[in-house]
């Protein structure tokens, strides 16, 4: 009997159709009801509660109520980044090539990876950072330079409050559909929350898409040297 991790025992949650849907759903970072669950799966509610049932067992997903409500919700950012990468593996080994449309072009432009940025702006974020030297990359993580520092205090963003927390500031998640990392962690959270409160991007309503403003490219630019 194997000593490691029984990957088999996750594979196989992650494994069923349904509750992949259920779970790619849930990268949004909202959390959702089984109702809207089921019907992103194309399930019953019934079905899905079972489904739920055996992903809250297992540790994959959380459990909120609110009143008569109940919501579920990804058990944390580990959760998130072990999705993605597989999002990245099933991209890469795939053997249809897939013609994508409109939607899956905007999903691949800008989208959000649990609660943080992903997609080709996602990298180009995480590539800036780099070249400006805000952040230094240090073996599979990043740290926060002095000079990431003062942006982040020009952007209101309390780094020494985000380094408190339990979760790393600066983490690297590798984006399936650009292949090249993006900036995860406490801060990669607190940019994106940045990024909609100023009114620099919004969400695409029920969707992980992500849509900047003429301002929140400019302000990409201006703060972080994203280039067009």
């Amino acid at each position: 009997m194997s000593a490691g991790p029984n990957l088999a025992r996750v594979a196989s949650l992650i494994g069923d159709r349904a509750r992949a849907d259920m779970l790619s759903a849930l990268m949004s970072g909202k959390a959702l009801t089984a109702t809207e669950l089921a019907m992103v799966a194309g399930i019953t509610q019934q079905t899905a509660s079972t489904h739920l049932a055996k992903l809250l067992d297992r540790g994959l997903l959380l459990l909120e109520k609110q009143g008569r409500h109940r919501y579920f919700r990804l058990a944390d950012g580990e959760v998130a980044q072990m999705l993605e990468s597989l999002m990245e593996v099933s991209q890469r080994i795939s053997h249809v090539r897939l013609q994508t449309g409109p939607s899956d072009s905007a999903l691949r432009k800008a989208r959000v990876c649990y609660d943080h940025l992903a997609g080709e702006w996602g990298v180009r974020l995480f590539e800036g950072l780099r070249k400006q030297r805000m952040l230094t990359v240090v073996g599979e993580g990043a740290e926060l330079t002095r000079g990431g520092e003062q942006v982040c205090d020009d952007l209101a963003i309390d780094t020494q409050k985000l380094a408190a927390l339990r979760r790393p500031l600066c983490r690297l998640c590798l984006d399936w559909s650009e292949r090249r990392h993006h900036l995860a962690g406490s801060l990669g959270a607190a940019l994106l929350e940045t990024f909609f409160t100023r009114g620099w991007a919004r969400r695409r309503r029920d969707s992980r898409i992500v849509v900047f403003s003429a301002a929140g490219l400019h302000a990409l630019g201006k703060y972080f040297g994203v280039r067009m």
